[in-house]
């Protein structure tokens, strides 16, 4: 059986760049250790998120370039310890930095790098740039190769972005996060799994972060099986508010099977009909006054 084992490093920042380099590191040993296959890390983990409550002017200073030492120094340990590490950060990109995930494979070669693309505008975040794509990269583990999307924390809150990876063959959208995980963001990556019939990985800081809570979370997408009368829960993982590394099991060999006999996800769209999404519409409701871009 093709089990893809995920280990979500619910860990809290330690102030600053050098010292957050160590801790992912001893997070990514202990990931290893338990035979993990991919290790996430929170959103943003080279400077710990720590973008609000300081000046832009400040904050900004924090930016790295996605060839940094500390970037590359995960490629390294990826390659040491024969698993894929999803290392996060705050990206150097001319006047307005990025929140960037890069994805290392077990060789130490990068396979995917991806930058927010729905920064929260409303917020610090504003002074950010958007990412320009969503990506899918095929990356080779221990047990077979596997499809791998990635969007970033409030991606989440727009089905488009699961929706355009699960078009683009994500079998596995890893989710970096820094918010307060509760019922009505876990359903929405519950429903993004369902409705995409793809696994959905959260990984989040624990309680101790301000704003925080952990509670990430892994959903495989099946909600059918052929030997159940009905439903069953497609949350594998929830974790509690604690730091730690959790890990869980992905059986991506049931999740294909359903995918090849259920009726969610491509199998039964009617994209014709959805002009209305990319057209630009006069009047559109629920746009902010104060919105910026």
């Amino acid at each position: 059986m093709c089990k893809l084992k995920i280990a979500l490093l619910q860990i809290a920042p330690q102030g600053s760049l050098q010292a957050n380099l160590e801790k992912g590191e001893i997070a990514c040993r202990k990931a290893a250790e338990k035979g993990a296959d991919i290790a996430l890390f929170p959103e943003m983990w080279s400077c710990g998120y720590d973008i609000y409550d300081r000046p832009a002017e400040v904050w900004k200073k924090d930016a790295i370039s996605a060839e940094s030492p500390f970037v590359n120094s995960f490629g390294e340990l990826a390659r040491e310890l024969n698993m894929a590490v999803g290392i996060t950060f705050l990206e150097e990109y001319g006047d307005a930095p990025r929140n960037t995930l890069t994805l290392f494979d077990r060789h130490g070669e990068r396979r995917l790098s991806y930058s927010k693309i729905h920064t929260c505008d409303f917020g610090a975040e504003s002074e950010l740039s958007a990412g320009d794509d969503f990506y899918v990269t095929p990356l080779d583990t221990a047990v077979g190769e596997v499809q791998i999307g990635a969007m970033i924390c409030y991606d989440r809150e727009f089905p488009e972005s699961a929706r355009i990876l699960m078009l683009k063959g994500a079998e596995l959208i890893l989710v970096p996060n820094a918010c307060p995980m509760e019922i009505n963001r876990l359903s929405q990556l519950r429903g993004r799994a369902y409705e995409n019939m793809t696994a959905i990985a959260t990984c989040n800081y624990p309680e101790t972060v301000p704003d925080c809570n952990g509670n990430s979370t892994v959903f495989d997408g099946a909600a059918y099986l052929p030997d159940s009368d009905g439903s069953r829960d497609t949350c594998i993982l929830q974790t509690g508010g604690g730091e730690g590394v959790y890990i869980a099991e992905l059986d991506l060999d049931m999740l294909r099977a359903y995918r090849e006999t259920e009726v969610h996800g491509n199998a039964y769209r009617r994209p014709e009909k959805y002009s209305l999404l990319t057209e630009s519409v006069v009047n559109p409701p629920f746009i902010r006054g104060d919105r910026r871009r």
